[in-house]
């Protein structure tokens, strides 16, 4: 039998462009004499659709496109997962498609409720296996969260006998280590069922979240066979091969301990891919920068922008995000605005200038020393106001960021922010001032991490797009004289790693410090940390990578007393 997996980049909401994109997919899959043709989790509608799982009329024109969808590709079985309102119910579901009708529903059963999921809110959960035999191979299937708990899944599909094939579809997120867990979890499933799995997976951005594809099929020893691009659409396909049943004379027990072959060791059922193997991220920080690229581009072009803006310092932070950007848009759709104060150095200045050049996007300098002065002037009249305090530093990011959104607001240009997670953390960042704008790219990335991206830039280029006086120049605000990051934060690399024990480990002051962590640092990061919490509910979403982001996954109170730090503030 042969099985395509069908991974594409959905949009929630559009149910035609969607509907399109899979019609041709299937056009594809039938050139290649494809028996079976899987589309991910949820594929008709994009995933997650939150509340528009409330209307009935966006349930209703689901049914509608899944039903034209089906008419409109009759001659192979197709797998594709829909919102589905049923007995005054809404479920997650799995359509199978043949002949030109629906045949066939699987309601998935296992609802995640954590991190990014909210599954719970919006369904109800199925009861019923659904099994289909395609070419004497019989087919159980599933959704996503399904096999993730391979005990549950073999007490839940304990009374169809044996199978040859679990399908799973999935919109599964990506952030940083996922690939690893979900690949061992496919293994795991095929060795249980000794069976093959074919696990195919959403691909692209959406808001906050990134979908990494990377589609795949694993044979019944648990070895993968074959693994679809990632941060891309893509096809896969392979053969799947039952052999029959190979259980030898031997108990399993007896087998192994005689080095002979037992039913898990034995390949059942053979997976035989159609194609050469699809290139992969080459390490940890390829991934993150594909998924920051794809992330940045889905957010722009799903909402409809064609151009992105963003204030570029001379910075490591701003110049890896505009790096980031014309990858994701092309140089063409990149404006970038330098706003120098007297405090910004001519060193800087001139980063700005080279870094303009080496991505060839158009540069635009704007001063604002002129609009600085004169508020000054004007809030001068106001007792007690000076230009020597952390209002006026802030005042002069506000300046920017109000120069930045009229631009948007006349050239209809998606505003960047250029945060990194580590500043956001903290809230070393003005409201209203560099936190101003739609998206905000590397929001999830620890600042040590933006310097290694930068590096990787430049290696994947072959050359300097990122000057080396950027990533060599101890990082400043630059909103007074001489002024350092390091004025009112720890080291990066000891604030980073406070920041992912708190923030992503959840881990307490006390055990930080138990961790060989000092034990001032900690309580003062924590503490910034707590109370900068509305500062994180008014900025932009921006590209999850870690597995605990700001935004969806974490989910603290602004008004909150509760503090687990170990001295008195």
């Amino acid at each position: 039998m042969r099985v395509a997996l069908g991974q594409f980049n959905a949009t929630v909401g559009d149910l035609t462009g969607n509907a399109e994109k899979m019609r041709n997919m299937y056009s594809q899959a039938l050139q290649s004499d494809v028996d079976l043709l899987a589309f991910p989790e949820l594929a008709v509608c994009g995933y997650p659709p939150e509340d528009l799982l409330y209307k009935k009329h966006f349930l209703h024109d689901s049914r509608s496109a899944l039903e034209k969808l089906a008419a409109d590709c009759p001659d192979t079985t197709i797998i594709v997962g829909f919102a589905e309102s049923h007995q005054g119910s809404t479920y997650n579901s799995a359509a199978v498609l043949q002949n030109g009708r629906v045949a066939q529903i699987y309601r998935k059963a296992m609802l995640p409720n954590f991190s990014v999921f909210d599954e719970q809110r919006y369904f109800q959960p199925g009861t019923e296996p659904v099994v289909i035999n395609l070419k004497d191979v019989t087919i159980a299937l599933t959704i996503c969260f399904d096999i993730s708990n391979i005990e549950w899944l073999s007490k839940f599909l304990k009374d169809i006998g044996q199978v040859q094939m679990v399908l799973n579809i999935s919109a599964s997120p990506f952030h940083l280590g996922k690939i690893e867990k979900r690949e061992e979890l496919i293994s795991q499933c095929a060795k249980e069922f000794n069976c093959a799995v074919s696990y195919c997976n959403l691909v692209g951005g959406q808001d906050e979240l990134v979908f990494d594809g990377r589609s795949m099929f694993a044979n019944s020893t648990g070895k993968l066979i074959a693994k679809a691009k990632a941060f891309d659409e893509d096809l896969l396909i392979a053969d799947i091969i039952p052999g029959g049943s190979l259980k030898p004379a031997l108990s399993e027990v007896e087998g192994r301990s005689l080095g002979m072959a037992t039913p898990q060791d034995a390949v059942r059922v053979q997976v035989k891919p159609m194609r050469p193997a699809a290139p992969q991220p080459a390490d940890i920080l390829d991934e993150v920068y594909q998924a920051l690229v794809l992330g940045t581009r889905d957010y722009a072009w799903k909402n409809s922008f064609k151009k992105v803006l963003l204030g570029v310092s001379g910075g490591i932070d701003s110049s890896v995000t505009a790096a980031i950007a014309v990858a994701a848009l092309g140089a063409d759709n990149v404006i970038c605005l330098t706003m120098p104060s007297k405090f910004n150095s001519p060193e800087t200045i001139n980063d700005a200038q080279k870094l303009a050049r080496n991505l060839g996007v158009k540069l635009m300098t704007v001063p604002i020393e002129p609009v600085l002065n004169q508020f000054h002037e004007t809030l001068k009249t106001v007792p007690g106001w000076d230009n020597k305090g952390i209002a006026y530093e802030n005042l002069q990011a506000r300046i920017r960021g109000s120069i930045l959104m009229s631009l948007s607001n006349q050239f209809g240009a998606l505003v960047l922010t250029t945060g990194n997670k580590s500043e956001i953390s903290v809230g070393y960042a003005t409201l209203y001032g560099d936190t101003a704008g739609g998206f905000a790219v590397i929001k999830d990335v620890p600042k040590t991490m933006v310097y290694k991206l930068a590096e990787h830039i430049n290696e994947v280029a072959g050359r300097k797009i990122i000057p080396a006086d950027v990533i060599a120049r101890p990082p400043s605000a630059e909103l007074k004289p001489d002024q350092k990051d390091t004025d009112s934060l720890p080291d990066y690399d000891l604030l980073d790693k406070i920041v992912k024990g708190y923030v992503e480990e959840d881990k307490s002051p006390q055990q930080l410090i138990e961790s060989g962590l000092p034990h001032d640092v900690v309580n003062n990061v924590i503490r910034m940390v707590d109370r900068n919490e509305y500062k994180r509910r008014q900025s932009p979403p921006g590209v999850r990578i870690t597995p605990r982001a700001f935004g969806k996954d974490r989910r603290l109170p602004i008004t909150n007393r509760y503090t687990t730090c170990t001295d008195k503030a």
